[in-house]
């Protein structure tokens, strides 16, 4: 078999496959990491595709830096890809002698061939926790989540969804379209503080090219053919990876955070998932709703 080849273009890099860690969502593959590139703030990196038959890694190199491509605020996971991941790593780094290199957002399982790959170039590195999700295994009903998170946020979950139901009608959720998209932009910018700066004209694009490229979908939550709140992320086979939300602010007095997330939870339960993914970040309300923290990992270091 031929060594890992080289290159500067995406076309190079598997639009699926198998990631070295698992349920890592679309965030290892070439539609969205193509996606996040066309977005990227440095605008001067290089693009360093290094790929074999079935494994792939991208790299964005500026200056004498080395990073995943894939900015660490927008990518909740980086997971090289197939099972020669740290021979296409190893290579991708060999041509880049002298330049310091950190590699964020990793999975316990991804750091393995990473760290493969700077044993055999002798490069010296430190791997530590800098960040992690918050992942929700889903049981087989909805009752059974509910069961699950004890008694206090069972009884918070139900009693916010009667009083949100007497005030807007019943709930349902609903798989979005471009109407959606548009309302969930719109939301974004209604609202109080610094979310209502979040939706700049670029950053809706960026989310206009996750939904083209990348299957991302938004949700409804709506009341008597209202839409009071929505959710930006993507449906695996057996997941859901929650991105973003907005909500009506006319709304914020009845609590519709909880109300979209045990609806999108029950939602994806009854879809047939297994995971409800919140992603990254340690805010409490993930926690509340059942959610166990996942460790990700960063290792940098210098290519000697």
């Amino acid at each position: 078999m031929s060594g890992p080849t080289l290159s500067s273009d995406w076309k190079d890099f598997p639009v699926e496959g198998q990631s070295t860690a698992p349920r890592t969502g679309p965030f290892p593959f070439r539609p969205f990491l193509e996606t996040v590139w066309k977005h990227r703030t440095d605008r001067a990196a290089e693009l360093v595709v290094s790929t074999t038959e079935d494994s792939a890694v991208a790299l964005a190199v500026s200056g004498d830096s080395i990073e995943f491509a894939g900015e660490a605020d927008l990518t909740d996971y980086h997971a090289p890809v197939g099972e020669d991941s740290a021979d296409v790593l190893a290579k991708a780094l060999s041509v880049h002698r002298d330049h310091a290199f950190r590699f964020d957002s990793l999975p316990i399982e991804a750091t393995a061939g990473v760290l493969v790959a700077l044993n055999n170039l002798e490069a010296p590195f430190t791997k530590t926790e800098h960040a992690g999700t918050a992942v929700l295994d889903l049981p087989e009903t909805f009752d059974e989540w509910l069961m699950g998170i004890g008694k206090k946020e069972r009884h918070e979950v139900r009693r916010k969804r009667r009083r949100f139901e007497a005030e807007f009608g019943p709930v349902s959720i609903v798989p979005g379209n471009s109407e959606a998209f548009a309302t969930f932009c719109s939301m974004h910018r209604t609202s109080e503080g610094e979310k209502g700066s979040f939706m700049t004209d670029s950053m809706e694009q960026y989310f206009s090219d996750l939904v083209a490229n990348t299957g991302a979908v938004v949700h409804a939550l709506v009341c008597n053919d209202r839409t009071l709140a929505t959710a930006f992320g993507w449906e695996t086979e057996d997941g859901y990876y929650f991105y973003n939300s907005a909500f009506d602010p006319s709304a914020a007095f009845a609590s519709p955070g909880v109300v979209l997330f045990s609806s999108m939870i029950e939602a994806e339960i009854t879809r047939g998932a297994k995971v409800f993914d919140f992603l990254k970040g340690d805010e409490r309300y993930k926690f509340r709703h059942g959610a166990e923290a996942r460790p990700l990992f960063a290792i940098e270091g210098r290519i000697p």
